[in-house]
């Protein structure tokens, strides 16, 4: 018999509107942190994959940036990436906010699946934040579509019903070798990931004063002799008057956000991190091609 025998694999691309909570859903799924997540919307700027076991199944996770009508260069190659990610995948989860419902952003990415032929199972976010009869009234609406061959009702940040929607998932996985190590649960290099989780935290940190047009790259990462890592970030904004506001009043705002993003890091990476990070201004860098290249992003979008 072949090692492989009995192994099942597949790629499920996990599809929404901004904010629907499509990370936080691949997170609970996978069990640990592979997509930053925070309230602000197009947190996630690029697919991300998320690698799941359960039992002889492995799911692989396609986390997308979120579907909306874009109008600037970059928000176009963002949902371009999303609906690669979904026409590459076998299967596609739409994640759906409950409580905002069937928006404009939702019934535009109905729409768009149904005329491609996909067949979809409806993921019903956010439940424990909506009343039971707006909640089956959601879902008779949606479903009416004729899209969905399954609905699930979770709440991916408190973790309820997560566990339904995995086994689901790895039933839908077609006999197949694993794609990757059992023990792995991302592709993201950790230069990449690093640079993500900073980006995480610088939005936290100033959620209402930061300007969208911000960007980290993880420039070096040095492996020290004690086992710890070193680690030197840029911060790119587009104008002074947004280093001023990610610097903060005599560096605070910087300082709270490396703190931050090296408590994290050192949780991830279960080791000793040296953070540090820089603020530079890169006029328009979301016109720049080159920005786009390293993130896996289509400048041409």
């Amino acid at each position: 018999m072949s090692e492989n025998d009995g192994q099942r694999c597949g790629f499920v691309a996990v599809v929404g509107a901004p904010n629907a909570g499509k990370s936080t859903l691949v997170n609970a799924l996978v069990g640990t942190k592979v997509s930053i997540v925070s309230p602000k919307v197009q947190t996630t700027r690029f697919r991300v994959l998320g690698i799941c076991m359960t039992g002889d199944a492995q799911v692989i996770l396609v986390d997308t940036p979120g579907i909306f009508q874009p109008r600037k260069r970059l928000e176009r190659a963002m949902v371009a990436a999303a609906w690669n990610g979904a026409a590459d995948a076998e299967h596609v989860c739409l994640v759906v906010d409950a409580q905002r419902g069937d928006d404009d952003d939702t019934r535009a990415i109905v729409a768009k699946l149904k005329e491609a032929g996909r067949q979809v199972v409806l993921v019903l976010n956010k439940i424990d934040l909506i009343r039971r009869d707006t909640l089956l009234e959601l879902t008779a609406r949606l479903h009416a579509e004729g899209l969905f061959s399954d609905v699930f009702m979770l709440s991916a940040l408190k973790g309820d019903g997560v566990d339904d929607l995995m086994a689901h998932l790895g039933r839908a996985m077609a006999p197949g070798p694993w794609m990757f190590p059992e023990d792995q649960v991302s592709d993201l290099p950790q230069r990449l990931l690093a640079a993500e989780i900073t980006r995480e935290k610088a939005f936290l940190t100033l959620y209402q004063e930061l300007p969208y047009s911000l960007h980290v790259e993880s420039e070096s990462w040095q492996e020290r002799d004690d086992g710890s890592a070193r680690i030197d970030q840029v911060i790119y904004v587009e104008r002074d008057s947004q280093k001023a506001i990610v610097l903060g009043k005599g560096g605070r705002q910087i300082k709270a956000i490396g703190e931050a993003a090296r408590t994290e890091l050192e949780a991830l990476l279960e080791r000793r991190v040296h953070l540090f990070i820089h603020v530079k201004v890169r006029e328009d860098w979301s016109e720049k091609r080159d920005a786009y290249s390293d993130i896996g992003l289509d400048y041409d979008a």
